[in-house]
């Protein structure tokens, strides 16, 4: 059985639909890319011999301004070095933290065209990921 997760499992998503829609969310994204990307064959990316990486960057490109229009924004990006504590085999090449006004604006990107078109970058650069929903409200400044 596979331990790598590129999309949400049934279980998971209709979780994620049964919280609250209208609050703001922030989306903690951990990723591992794929040593080569893996397009459908008849994709017109499916023939440049891209890199996951490569795959991932055109993913940002084209799903960019989808994100944008729904007033979402990256708020954090960074270069993971080492994991302190997890599974040491666990190891990723990018992370960042995706902010949305509301979770109703994470779907209107999820169902928007120009998302499902640019989608499929994002599954052909990933190799293993993680997506994990946050309420940044319920935070404050100390550790509990």
């Amino acid at each position: 059985m596979s331990t790598d997760h590129v999309d949400p499992s049934r279980e998971a998503f209709d979780l994620f639909k049964s919280l609250p829609r209208d609050e703001p969310i922030q989306m903690l994204n951990l990723i591992r890319y794929r040593e080569k990307a893996s397009y459908p064959v008849d994709h017109d990316n499916a023939g440049k011999d891209w890199s996951g990486a490569d795959a991932y960057r055109e993913y940002g490109r084209t799903s960019g301004p989808v994100l944008q229009r729904v007033g979402g924004q990256i708020i954090w990006r960074g270069k993971p070095q080492v994991t302190l504590t997890g599974p040491a085999e666990e190891r990723w090449d990018a992370g960042f933290i995706a902010e949305y006004p509301s979770a109703a604006a994470f779907f209107a990107m999820i169902t928007d065209e120009e998302y499902q078109r640019a989608v499929i970058n994002r599954t052909a650069a990933v190799a293993d990921s993680r997506l994990i929903r946050f309420d940044p409200r319920g935070g404050g400044a100390g550790f509990a």
